[in-house]
């Protein structure tokens, strides 16, 4: 990539990555909640030495969501080659966008395994998990290949100290949220396959169920804290944006998640509860990085 790629160019193709990223989770909760998680039962082919699937409808699930990993891969090796052909280079975006490239094949070769594995449920959420770190290192990378756009617009204080430990609480106790979220998951009856018995985690749903409501009861609270402090405080202006983005994710969050358990957890509202993690997770790291920034890179400087 002998070209040289603009600062606006560059930010762009992590953005893109960034969603590519998320949409991948998206669409592996898919795999699991239509039952087609052994639609492909070999890898890296589909079966044994069959590359594609036949006319199954579960068979071309599962290798939808392996095409688009192809996808996935050719946008973070863009965002590689775009980090160094970015003008001026910033050693910071490339180590971070060699992060995303070592995640991807982390999770194909745990992809991989979670297949030949008959969907071990641990393994899944290990999957899940690692999908998190991604979507994590995309908004720490798009945020820091758009410090030339925060660095034009009017300063803003640096938050508080008060505001920072906040935030820094937030964003360990939304692990904890999630964490209890896929045990819930893990428990219940959407195990990946229709036809194969597929082993579970040894909770009963109802348990860690209500473990997990109560996790989310006192992240509200939290965010609720974080809020009014924001509000009160004049140093909170930076955040405000990102605050406001993040109430409303985890109001609607929490009203899905309460809603498709007393609802049979039918398999639509999963779906929408798993996007609606990954964007609870990407805004809670968006926020955290708002709080911690105290100045945008200059360009020209080397981090």
């Amino acid at each position: 990539m002998r070209q040289r790629l603009s600062p606006d160019g560059y930010h762009r193709i992590c953005g893109i990555a960034l969603g590519l990223l998320a949409l991948i989770v998206v669409t592996g909760g898919a795999v699991r909640l239509t039952g087609s998680g052994l639609g492909c039962s070999d890898w890296p082919t589909c079966e044994q030495d069959q590359f594609i699937p036949e006319a199954d409808f579960h068979g071309w699930i599962e290798f939808g969501n392996r095409l688009l990993t192809g996808l996935v891969s050719v946008a973070v090796i863009v965002a590689v080659l775009g980090s160094m052909a970015r003008k001026p280079r910033r050693p910071d975006l490339v180590r971070w966008s060699w992060g995303l490239v070592a995640g991807v094949v982390a999770q194909i070769v745990l992809g991989g395994i979670v297949v030949l594995s008959h969907l071990n449920p641990w393994l899944v959420l290990g999957h899940f998990a690692l999908s998190m770190v991604l979507v994590g290192n995309a908004v720490i990378l798009r945020h820091r290949s758009g410090d030339h756009l925060r660095a034009a617009r009017p300063s803003t204080p640096v938050p508080s100290e008060r505001l920072r430990s906040m935030t820094t609480g937030i964003t360990l106790f939304s692990i904890v949220v999630l964490t209890t979220g896929t045990f819930v998951t893990g428990s219940g009856p959407h195990a990946g396959s229709r036809d194969d018995p597929i082993a579970r985690l040894p909770f009963r749903p109802s348990d860690i169920a209500r473990v997990h409501g109560t996790t989310v009861v006192l992240f509200l609270v939290m965010v609720a804290a974080l809020a009014l402090a924001i509000r009160r405080n004049p140093t909170g202006e930076r955040l405000r944006p990102r605050m406001q983005a993040l109430g409303a994710v985890v109001v609607l969050q929490a009203a899905i998640g309460w809603t498709q358990y007393f609802t049979g957890v039918p398999e639509l509202l999963v779906g929408m509860h798993l996007a609606g993690a990954t964007a609870l997770w990407a805004t809670v790291v968006a926020l955290a990085l708002d709080a911690r920034e105290r100045a945008p890179v200059p360009e020209g400087v080397r981090v």
